[in-house]
């Protein structure tokens, strides 16, 4: 059967002035993924509209989450100054393989993150790269906010309230691929930095301003989780969070030759190892 389903006798007429009403909202949201993504108004100036593959401006505490192909291009975009993007990625062919962030920085041998950058598993694979980076402030030690925290600054904490911890709007999206909290890693935070001074303690960066972005390149298969949430070192005492812009298209994983496979040999090490497990499991 095809067209509109029928509505029973004439007892359903409330049910079908109810569907034409609702119809007759239909309406563009200032949040919203844009499907197709080509439809996005917001496509990137070096990609053409029919690449897309995601398309997204994620609301001031929102959330997202999406399973990726490998070799997929993720850009995330800070058009107003005050996103901040907590991200955690997930091998999305065995999940229990997760962005571990305490190697992302330490077999590197740089805990600021920018272009260039792996971000890596426990298993000493390179989920990600950070292909391109306008920003430079962000953050690899604080993780994203937690519902005690956000009750104690703003008193509240709830995922529909006004103020959403950034945990529980990761493990909103998390469930939607059959996943726990307990799944979830600590998140990096892309847009709003922070640094380590001489004595340890973490000093305020803050953001970059409007305009900037970071591009991740997918190195295998992922769920990549997203939450906009203000970061947790933020010393504005209010809720203060910006749209985040999210697009994604199919390009291809780093390999030999690539600008930064050789940076250095751990890097080398952890891309070499994810060319292995990718091409054993046929990906």
């Amino acid at each position: 059967m095809t067209g509109e389903p029928p509505l029973a006798n004439g007892a359903l007429s409330s049910a079908s002035l109810a569907r034409s009403d609702a119809r007759s909202r239909t309406a563009t949201a200032e949040w919203m993924p844009y499907t197709p993504p080509s439809a996005s108004p917001f496509v990137p100036v070096d990609v053409e509209a029919g690449q897309l593959t995601w398309a997204e401006t994620v609301a001031p505490g929102g959330y997202t989450h999406l399973r990726v192909a490998r070799g997929t291009r993720i850009r995330l975009d800070d058009p107003t100054g005050d996103a901040c993007a907590h991200v955690v990625v997930i091998n999305a062919v065995e999940p229990g393989e997760r962005l571990n962030v305490a190697d992302t920085v330490k077999i590197p041998w740089q805990a600021y993150l920018g272009a260039g950058h792996p971000l890596l598993s426990g298993d000493g694979r390179a989920l990600a790269t950070i292909v391109a980076d306008t920003s430079a402030n962000h953050d690899a030690f604080c993780g994203t906010t937690t519902p005690a925290w956000n009750r104690a600054k703003y008193g509240h904490a709830l995922p529909e309230g006004p103020a959403p911890a950034g945990s529980d709007l990761l493990a909103l999206g998390a469930a939607k691929h059959g996943l726990e909290p307990r799944d979830i890693p600590p998140a990096l935070s892309f847009f709003q930095g922070v640094r380590v001074e001489a004595d340890g303690a973490l000093s305020w960066r803050g953001s970059a301003g409007a305009g900037t972005h970071v591009e991740l390149l997918a190195e295998l298969p992922l769920i990549v989780l997203i939450a906009n949430v203000p970061h947790a070192r933020d010393p504005r005492p209010d809720y203060v969070v910006g749209p985040l812009r999210v697009h994604a298209w199919r390009s291809v994983p780093t390999s030999p030759g690539d600008e930064w496979f050789a940076a250095t040999p751990e890097r080398e090490r952890a891309y070499r190892n994810t060319i292995a497990y990718a091409e054993l499991a046929g990906l």
